[in-house]
């Protein structure tokens, strides 16, 4: 596989913020991990089972993921390891004595991871290479 830090990626452009963007990564998945396992989460308004919450917090995680990995094998790989971090959440709210464990709630992740990597490109625009070039106008 070759080494993306030393080449075009994301769609092109050299990989001047890569180290932010894989920052921004796991900050988000921390946050998810944050939210997962928290007693009383903000809930979207009209979803009482906030499925729409489980769909757009995954969905996004897949989609920025699969924006920093071009490569099928490491899609398929993120994807995977998202979808089990989901999973991992679903049983340690189980066990947390104040949340509950949900089998729907780990479809709904699992949903969601899917189509945040479907709505990645080559299908959708990543973003990042103009995010790059707005930042580089700025001085950064």
């Amino acid at each position: 596989m070759p080494d993306q830090g030393n080449q075009a990626w994301m769609g092109g452009g050299p990989a001047r913020y890569r180290r932010l963007w894989w920052g921004i990564g796991w900050a988000l998945v921390a946050l998810v991990g944050v939210f997962s396992l928290m007693p009383k989460p903000p809930e979207v308004p009209g979803d009482p089972g906030n499925w729409s919450g489980h769909l757009m917090a995954y969905g996004a995680l897949g989609a920025w993921f699969a924006r920093l990995l071009l490569q099928g094998r490491e899609r398929l790989r993120a994807a995977l390891l998202l979808i089990g971090m989901g999973v991992l959440m679903e049983v340690l709210q189980g066990l947390s004595g104040y949340r509950t464990f949900d089998l729907l709630d780990m479809f709904a992740n699992t949903c969601g991871v899917l189509l945040g990597m479907l709505a990645a490109p080559p299908r959708l625009p990543s973003g990042l290479p103009m995010l790059e070039r707005w930042l580089l106008r700025l001085g950064f």
